[in-house]
Order: C-alpha cells, then structure tokens, then sequence
C-alpha cells in the first residue's frame, strides 16, 4: 500500500484549533516558528469522513468512561495534517479542552530524540558505534554479569557499546521491568535519589548487567546511559546539548525536561486518583530515558523531520544515510528475544522500534517508539505518513481506546 502525494483542497474542516502564528522576525526564525499544524484533506491519506467520525467515537469511550480526561491524534506528512481529532479536557479538574498546544509528559518518547543527537555526534566524529563505555564512563570498565538463577557475579568478556545502549542490548535493564530478579531489586534498592545524569550512569557502572552485552534485548535504563554520553562527548548539559542539536533546527521551543510554572495551565494530567509528578519542579536528573515534556505541535516537528530523511522546512538536522542506518534491524538470530515487546514480530534498530505494516514479517516497517503514560508516534516512510497519539494515564484497567488501537484504526482506514 502506498500514498500518492497531493494535496486536496479541505472540503471538510477536521481541524477545530484555532492555527496561530508564533512571533515572526527573521526569515530564518520565521520558517521554523510558524505552527507545524497545516491542515489538508484526509483524503491525501486514503481516510474518510465516516473513518474519521468512527476513530472519534472510539477515542471518546476512554474518556466517557473516565480512563483519560481526554486524547489527542494525528495523522500528517510534509504536505500537512490530514487528521486531527482531539476529545476531552487536559485534566479532570479543570475544562479546558485537549488541543495541539497542551503538554504532555511523553516519557521513552525521550528517547528516540537521545537516539538522534547521539547520531549527530557520530556523524560529527565525536562518539563511535563501537565506543566501549568505560572510555566515557569509567566505572563501567570492570563490568560484571550476575546470573539469574544462582544469582553468582563473574566478569563480563566484552564492554558494553554505544550500539548496544542504542539497541537495548547492554545488560542494562530497569526495575519495574524485571522486578522479580534479583538484579532488578538492587536497582530498586540502590537507584534512589535525584542523580545527574553521569551520576546516575557512574552508579549504574557499579553494578552487574543482566546478560553477556550482546547477547539479548532487554528494555531499561540504556538511554539515561546514552544522555550521559551526550554530555561527556558534547561537554554541555543535556538540555543544552538537545537545544543545540535538536529543538533549536526543528523549532521545537516547547519542548524540555520541565515546564515552566506560567504554562501550569497547559498540562495533561491523568485521570483522578493517578499522579504523573509534578513536571514543574526543575529535578538535577535529566532522564534521556523518559524525562522530556512536549506538545503535539512540537513533536511533529520531529517525526516530518524522520519522514523527510532527515530535514525540516529545509533544516537539516541529520543525515538521511544515518537515519537509514539506524531503522535497520538490529536483533540478529544469536540474540536472545526472550525479554523483547513484540516477541517473534519486528525488530529494533539505533533507538527505534521497527513493527511491520503488513502480513510479513520482512517488512516494509514504521519505526518510533512510546511513553509510559499512553504517549505514541509512528513514522511510515513507505506510505508517506507519521501519526502520533497523545494521552496521560498510567496503570489502572486497560482503556477501550489507547495507542495499539488508535494506530490499528489509523492502519485500517488507510488500507479500506
């Protein structure tokens, strides 16, 4: 399946917020700071209007039923957003309706823009793929493996790489993803405390790996690694370092690791009774794992960027060979996938998911990645789209409508 690309003039208004311009000074400024909302026909993407009025009211059971306070997605490429449907409110005590401009906290949708800057970096000759750790991070030069049936310690025979932080197969895992094990208590015990991010990874380095790195995939703390790496190589904070070579290229001016208290106003908040903490509250940690705040506005800015093969609006931020090499599938038959997502299905490459569109399992594939808090995008360069879901909820019963089901509903319209 397949998109042509042209823009049909709206018949039909499928946008109801307001489009407002940011303020305009150079030509520069002026390209990046005009909103990334463009409406255009659904039709450029193969969605009618009864699609689009079924995907709405199954996006409004999760609020009705008070899963959510309320959700947003989209669906968009470089010619504009062809579908935009919010429903809800920001939070349940306040009215004041989801838009493009809300924030949201999108947690391990951090880490594909870790991903990209630390391929900026590569591209710049500052990080190879095949860096040990222990060259920027010295407490990771002894690594050890502990063994998860006898819980016994011995001596790790490789280092840890940056590709390997970059495809989760470091040894490196998370807690509340293997809370079970005894390596997943002692980082519940012994990770305590608001680290910076070397810091952080330097404590990490005292303590065992899950596996031999390289040796399987296991989801955890390898992007709080890699935004230690940032700022080692890059000698700036990690904030500084994003701004550098991310948010500043793409326009992305809303987006960072803590909101300002004047935009209080603007932030989602799961349903009552669940608390997300408070993202007002500047923390020393700077989570390249999870710790970035966004608005849809902005996060579009990012996946046109992948779709584009790496520019927006004519701004460059990556090499289209870079991104080629990072959607390439990095989970090789000695690897174990005994702790991956998707099981058999799909694949991983350097920091983003790759699930297959059709039947085969050979592809084609989107790629991007998830936040723990219901936050979603996907990048198709084969059909020349992205979408991208946002919501706030965390734990409680499944919700009848949440991102599986939103890029299900996204893929079968497309394909009817």
């Amino acid at each position: 399946m397949s998109f042509l690309k042209r823009t049909v003039p709206i018949i039909t208004i499928l946008i109801s917020v307001p489009l407002t311009l940011k303020s305009q000074t150079s030509n520069f400024e002026r390209t990046l700071t005009q909103t990334s909302i463009k409406e255009i026909h659904s039709i450029n993407f193969g969605i009618d209007q009864n699609e689009i009025e079924e995907i709405r009211r199954a996006m409004k059971t999760a609020v009705d039923g008070e899963f959510i306070p309320g959700a947003l997605l989209l669906v968009g490429n470089s010619d504009g957003i062809g579908l935009l449907e919010t429903v809800g409110i920001q939070s349940s005590t306040e009215n004041t309706p989801v838009n493009k401009d809300t924030i949201f906290r999108i947690f391990s949708m951090t880490k594909p823009v870790i991903s990209v800057a630390i391929m900026t970096m590569v591209e710049d000759g500052l990080i190879e793929l095949n860096d040990p750790l222990e060259k920027y991070i010295p407490e990771f030069a002894n690594l050890q493996v502990i063994d998860n049936e006898t819980g016994m310690i011995s001596a790790a025979e490789s280092s840890i790489t940056i590709e390997n932080l970059l495809t989760h197969q470091s040894g490196i895992i998370q807690a509340i993803f293997s809370p079970n094990s005894d390596l997943g208590k002692r980082y519940a015990a012994e990770l305590r405390g608001d680290f910076s991010a070397q810091e952080f990874a330097a404590k990490l380095g005292t303590l065992p790996v899950y596996f031999e790195p390289g040796s399987a995939w296991h989801y955890g703390h390898s992007t709080d690694v890699l935004g230690a790496v940032l700022e080692i190589a890059g000698g700036e904070t990690l904030d500084i370092i994003l701004e550098e070579r991310i948010f500043t290229p793409l326009g992305m001016d809303e987006t960072g690791f803590w909101v300002p208290k004047s935009k209080k106003y603007r932030i989602a908040e799961a349903a009552q009774g669940t608390r997300l903490g408070d993202n007002t509250v500047p923390r020393k940690m700077l989570s390249g794992g999870g710790g970035l705040n966004s608005t849809t506005e902005d996060y579009v800015r990012f996946a046109e960027m992948l779709l584009n093969g790496g520019t927006y609006r004519g701004n460059r931020v990556i090499k289209e060979t870079t991104l080629n090499l990072m959607r390439e599938k990095k989970i090789q038959d000695d690897v174990s996938r005994e702790y991956f997502f998707y099981g058999d299905r799909g694949d991983w490459g350097l920091g983003f998911h790759l699930q297959p569109t059709t039947e085969s399992e050979d592809g084609p594939h989107n790629f991007g990645w998830r936040g723990i808090a219901g936050t979603y995008f996907a990048v198709d360069i084969e059909n020349d789209f992205y979408m991208i879901y946002m919501e706030q909820k965390r734990g409680g019963p499944t919700a009848p409508f949440n991102a599986n089901v939103a890029g299900r509903m996204v893929y079968e319209a497309m394909m009817n």
